[in-house]
């Protein structure tokens, strides 16, 4: 979900393993403990795991730089039979940055919900194997992500588990970072037949050597340079518009759901 204009990066690496869904991949080189998860059996989100809102939220957030369309509200985030609901929606909003905006939309972090970097993250952590079951919206404009970003509120390193725009059926996983050379970035496309229609797994497996990311338990990509070294929170969001996806158009289909099963993240 990248944030500011970027220049590509080449370091595709592509791999195939097995793994059982919903637990670590290899427990070859030791145990794993479960460090944070959520299911979402209660009936409103959890604060103490997630924010509705990037760290900079003023009644609201977006992402200026992307151009999006979307301004995150707390009503489009709900809980209910097991399932987190990340909704989009036609909605006409004065925003506090001075701007308007026509679409409304939810998306949580474990991330702070302030400029003050004294004030700990709801959840960080520094390698280990992250991993969520959700169910992706299709639709022209709409751009839903799994995504990890630096407890230090800085925008790079990145690391995207899952974006999916522009092309319906294919999950994009994507690594950003910064050089000598100003921002980069490399990336991975796995097409899914039924991306749409059901509920899958997206996984994540971070060491200090390598990024392994898993799309349903198997292996899809694989990058063993330029690897983040620092503690990072996670985020789920569905923005609407922006450059990436383009705007919505007449075929788009309201609201749009992106809904999450549960979150799981595991260390050794």
């Amino acid at each position: 979900m990248r944030r500011v204009a970027i220049a590509v990066g080449l370091a595709l690496v592509a791999g195939a393993c097995s793994n059982v869904t919903g637990t670590p991949p290899d427990t070859s080189l030791g145990e794993w403990e479960l460090v944070f998860n959520d299911e979402f059996n209660g009936a409103s989100l959890d604060s103490t795991h997630w924010h509705p809102c990037y760290w900079w939220d003023d009644d609201g957030c977006t992402i200026i730089t992307n151009n999006e369309l979307e301004w995150y509200q707390r009503d489009q985030v709900t809980v209910s039979d097991g399932l987190l609901t990340l909704r989009a929606e036609p909605g006409f909003v004065e925003a506090t940055n001075g701007n308007d905006y026509e679409f409304v939309s939810g998306m949580v972090s474990t991330g702070r919900s302030t400029f003050e970097l004294d004030q700990p993250p709801r959840f960080a952590f520094e390698y280990g194997f992250v991993e969520a079951r959700v169910s992706v919206p299709e639709g022209a404009g709409i751009w839903p992500a799994i995504w990890m970003l630096p407890a230090t509120n800085e925008s790079t390193p990145e690391i995207d588990i899952l974006e999916v725009y522009a092309d319906p059926g294919v999950a994009k996983m994507r690594l950003h970072w910064e050089d000598s050379d100003g921002d980069q970035r490399a990336g991975h496309e796995t097409s899914i037949d039924d991306l749409h229609t059901g509920f899958h797994t997206f996984g994540l497996e971070w060491t200090p050597d390598e990024l392994r990311w898993f799309i349903d338990g198997r292996e899809v990509w694989r990058v063993d340079e330029n690897v983040p070294q620092e503690p990072m929170y996670l985020l789920l969001n569905l923005a609407v518009g922006g450059d990436a996806p383009g705007p919505p158009d007449s075929s788009t289909s309201f609201p749009a759901d992106f809904v999450v099963d549960w979150v799981r993240i595991w260390q050794r």
